[in-house]
């Protein structure tokens, strides 16, 4: 399980850099917002085109991906209940809830834990197409206020630049299409700033809400950050490793990924739309930050038992 821990060691690293930077005053808590912008903005569509315009379409019907909706969609249905029925959340804040107890990390830890600990960087590509494509559109669609109709509603999702991207590599890998080298490396250099920039905003944001004044987002959200730690953290894999392996049989390496992938982190990503959107940004980081320490014991375990 070296890879886990590799993987993590460096996500943790680059967040803390961050951290170091608003310490020292080389930019201030405020520029998180910048960082964050540039990262939704132009380094992950770049990175979100460059992935998907490579990928191996007859993967995304794999039983593990089977697994991975079949626990985001329990996960989610869960939260947004609770939320919105038990506790008023408005349909953003619980958006952004569900999104935190459901979206994986499967970018920049997906893919190192899938090749040095399942030995197959392929395994992962279905969720991780699954989630830019599927649940992140859907996503936009009900964080986005802008919509007044439903041929709106309908188009805001290509409003999105991730979205866009995400689309426009897909047509790339459906028709089998290369653009030159001379295209693809900017767009892949750009993509590989989407991690660090995101991360950094994420280690800037953590410095800056130690100095920050409480805001009436703080009241009362220590509850929806414990149901979407909990969800994400002990109940995804759950559901994940109980429907691979006694509703899909699945056994071997098969299950391992299923269990793994579902054990993966919120996603930083998740931060970067809460910040952009203006809606439960705590909540957000709070999740990044606890399921990223907790899914380290968790996924040695379900290693060290399924491995």
């Amino acid at each position: 399980m070296s890879g886990v821990v590799a993987a993590f060691a460096a996500l943790v690293s680059v967040a803390v850099i961050g951290y170091l930077i608003g310490m020292g005053g080389l930019l201030r808590a405020s520029d998180e917002l910048v960082l964050s912008r540039l990262a939704f903005f132009v380094a992950t569509p770049a990175l979100m085109f460059a992935t998907v315009s490579k990928a191996d379409l007859h993967i995304l019907f794999s039983p593990v991906l089977l697994t991975e909706v079949v626990a985001v969609a329990c996960v989610q249905l869960v939260y947004v209940l609770v939320a919105r029925l038990a506790w008023g959340r408005d349909r953003r804040e619980a958006t952004i809830g569900a999104l935190a107890s459901s979206y994986v990390n499967a970018g920049n830890l997906g893919v190192p834990i899938s090749i040095y600990v399942l030995g197959d960087g392929a395994l992962v590509a279905p969720i991780l197409l699954f989630q830019l494509i599927v649940l992140t559109p859907v996503s936009f669609l009900i964080l986005d206020k802008g919509a007044r109709s439903v041929r709106a509603a309908l188009l805001l999702p290509f409003r999105n630049p991730l979205t866009v991207a995400s689309l426009l590599g897909l047509v790339l890998a459906i028709t089998g299409f290369s653009l030159p080298v001379l295209v693809m490396r900017p767009v892949e250099l750009l993509g590989g700033a989407a991690v660090p920039v995101a991360l950094l905003a994420y280690g800037l944001s953590l410095y800056g809400s130690q100095r920050a004044p409480a805001d009436s987002e703080a009241n009362g959200v220590g509850k929806d950050i414990f149901l979407a730690v909990t969800l994400k953290a002990f109940v995804q894999p759950a559901v994940a490793y109980l429907t691979a392996r006694l509703v899909l049989g699945l056994d071997g390496s098969a299950l391992l990924a299923a269990t793994l992938f579902a054990a993966l982190p919120t996603a930083q990503n998740i931060y970067v739309y809460a910040v952009n959107y203006d809606t439960a940004r705590r909540l957000a980081r709070s999740a990044v930050l606890l399921t990223t320490g907790l899914s380290i014991p968790i996924m040695t375990a379900i290693g060290a038992v399924l491995g």
